[in-house]
């Protein structure tokens, strides 16, 4: 499956819009890595352990997505947007959004 943000794909030509497809994934991170990543924080660096969490909430959220669009009978995604918010207690939710599409090689 062809996965990008923009919303034409060079060298192939959209067949088919076939449908809005999400992947919503919410993730929290463990006291201990808060802990560590304050430390982090404090005396400067990047947050090795929250950087791991962003990533396997936004693989989970593109994998999510993924699913759907082949339900829907797509072998490309186009025009996808990832939204980054955090909820209360600490909690991360990732949004992946974007248009299910049929694709055909030029």
């Amino acid at each position: 499956m062809i996965i990008t943000t923009t919303n034409s794909l060079e060298g192939h030509k959209i067949e088919a819009y076939l449908g809005i497809v999400s992947g919503e994934t919410i993730i929290g991170a463990n006291v201990f890595k808060d802990f560590f990543a304050s430390i982090t924080d404090i005396v400067g660096g990047r947050s090795s352990a929250y950087e791991r969490v962003l990533r396997e909430a936004k693989a989970t959220a593109m994998a999510e997505m993924e699913m759907q669009a082949r339900g829907f009978g797509a072998n490309a995604i186009v025009g996808i947007d990832l939204d980054y918010e955090t909820i209360r207690d600490g909690m991360l939710m990732v949004t992946a959004s974007g248009t299910a599409v049929k694709v055909t090689q030029i």
